[in-house]
């Protein structure tokens, strides 16, 4: 039913009307003829007419007085982080997982409603768990009023507690199996299909310093990535599949070195998802002799493409870029500022090792020009003396000492620095062709990606836990983020639909719902969606509902 206007001679009359089907065909029936519209208008009947109706038409009535600041909200709570999330956890099966996984034990707080909160905490307002206790108290999230920081200290606990010694088959040597490892191994269970596997995976790991102690063995001081080498520190390390889903996370003690914790990791993922083959990706801190060694023993039989160091191994430096050979293109110039990088790869064989050479004419026209600049200011400054130069690293490996300790720029470094111009090498043992090795090792970029997310969006730090579990499973928390993360990402580029998330989450936060009080009635009225937030909620398959509901009292 509505009110159209009809013209009939001069005039233009309102009328009330509804539409009808009659024989398959919408017709509209006249229900009432209201009068001129000229003369509604200037006796003020029409305006008077609409108030009459809007007291019957409360939740109309209280949006207007809302808007128009004629009622104050008695609170205001943010609903758009728990809506989009709370179903994508569902969706995944996290929050039944935790709930069979707790089967049998009673902690007097509902540990899997603690998770979730500390999840959501770490992907909307990043930082310490202490803050989330606070956090909660702006926000519409089911079955976390009565929660408070020790049950959240209780849950982290709970998720890095060792499992029995039974259950420490597939433990890595450095690290114990705890309850983490069974939820991300049902959790990989739950959302295989026929089509997945984990024939390829990206690895990759970080550091992450502590503020306090580090735990009774997490925390050692090792080669910091955060350039804190005055902290205890713990490695944190990443394995994605082939489509940049998240599979595990693996923590170790400060001082584990890379290649020393990539055979453990190998290992443990074909025991722990029941793979039989698989080829893994690595950034060039992973190689080693040793370590390629006990890659390719007949036990492991695995395949793997890594980074290779250029000027720090002799062989790639002297034999490897110096082989002469045509490059394949596998990408030509960009066409648009968007479009990926151009690439040309060749392939070179040194005995039985096979080499990818990489090479990206955009980068190595950067690196050109920005030696080119570097040399044309040491000209210009050891004019004026050399000494102070000495300091700079970027000038210094430009430099040599003449007799008399005078310095002198160094034509043979400059010459041989200008092979490296936009090259990388990857070492391989796949069948994959050339252009195939180097498009997978790109990749590798959705590892490091994500790495900047736990590190930066997510937030990690600060980490102030005094004890192993707790440290590991506040840690397996940001890992569940990066979970959730990753899949409303992929449903947004399914779709189609470009998004930068630290937009989305403000505009997902910026989605609220305000209760008002008025004529003895409470309503609950909500916010409009801005800008991706509309795109969020239909990704996840959500219905909003009304803008305006009646709170009904408690029984």
């Amino acid at each position: 039913m509505f009110v159209r206007s009809k013209k009939s001679g001069q005039y233009e009359y309102l009328q009330v009307v509804e539409n009808q089907r009659v024989d398959g065909k919408v017709r509209q029936n006249v229900i009432a003829t209201l009068g001129r519209l000229d003369v509604l208008q200037e006796t003020g009947k029409l305006d008077a007419m609409v108030r009459s109706c809007s007291r019957f038409l409360e939740h109309s009535a209280v949006l207007s007085a809302h808007r128009d600041g004629q009622v104050e909200p008695v609170a205001n709570k943010r609903l758009g982080p728990a809506l989009v999330f709370e179903r994508l956890w569902r969706d995944l099966g996290l929050g039944q997982l935790l709930k069979e996984l707790l089967a049998g034990r009673k902690f007097g707080f509902d540990l899997e409603r603690a998770i979730f909160l500390t999840v959501l905490h770490r992907l909307f307002a990043p930082g310490s768990d202490r803050a989330a206790e606070h956090w909660k108290h702006h926000y519409v999230i089911d079955g976390v009023d009565d929660l408070q920081l020790h049950h959240l200290y209780r849950a982290m606990a709970w998720l890095g507690e060792p499992l029995g010694d039974e259950d420490q088959t597939d433990a890595a040597p450095f690290a114990s199996r705890c309850l983490k490892d069974r939820i991300e191994e049902a959790l990989f269970a739950k959302n295989r299909d026929l089509f997945s596997s984990l024939e390829l995976v990206f690895f990759d790991t970080t550091s992450i310093y502590f503020e306090g102690e580090g735990g009774q063995t997490i925390g050692q001081r090792g080669n910091s990535k955060d350039h804190r080498p005055d902290l205890k520190q713990m490695v944190v390390g990443m394995v994605l599949d082939s489509d940049g889903r998240p599979i595990c996370c693996e923590l170790w003690p400060g001082n584990t070195s890379d290649a020393k914790a990539l055979i453990p990791i190998v290992d443990r993922l074909k025991g722990r998802f029941g793979i039989r083959s698989i080829c893994i990706v690595a950034d060039r801190g992973m190689i080693s002799k040793h370590v390629i060694a006990e890659l390719q023993t007949q036990v492991r039989n695995v395949r793997y493409i890594l980074g290779a160091r250029l000027r720090a191994v002799k062989e790639i430096r002297e034999q490897v870029l110096g082989r002469g050979g045509r490059y394949h293109k596998v990408r030509g110039p960009r066409q648009h500022r968007k479009d990926p990088a151009p690439l040309e790869v060749k392939e070179v064989r040194v005995d039985d090792r096979r080499y990818i050479v990489c090479h990206n004419p955009e980068q190595a026209k950067t690196d050109r020009q920005t030696r080119d600049a570097i040399i044309t200011s040491l000209r210009e400054k050891l004019t004026q003396g050399g000494k102070q130069l000495v300091g700079n690293k970027g000038y210094r490996k430009y430099l040599k000492q003449r007799p008399g300790a005078a310095f002198a720029l160094d034509e043979a470094k400059i010459q041989s620095e200008a092979r490296f111009d936009g090259k990388w090498v990857l070492q391989t043992d796949t069948d994959m062709t050339p252009s195939e090795v180097a498009l997978r090792y790109k990749d590798l970029l959705m590892v490091e990606t994500l790495f900047r997310s736990l590190k930066s969006v997510l937030e990690t730090r600060p980490i102030y836990h005094k004890r192993d579990e707790t440290i590991r499973g506040h840690v397996f928390c940001s890992f569940l983020a990066a979970v959730l993360l990753r899949e409303l990402l992929a449903r947004f580029d399914q779709r189609g639909w470009p998004v930068e998330w630290q937009r989305l989450r403000d505009n997902l936060d910026a989605l609220e719902e305000s209760t008002i009080t008025t004529a003895g009635k409470t309503f609950v009225i909500r916010s409009q969606t801005v800008g991706d937030a509309g795109k969020a909620i239909q990704a996840a398959r959500i219905a909003l509902g009304p803008v305006v509901r009646l709170e009904k009292p408690s029984p």
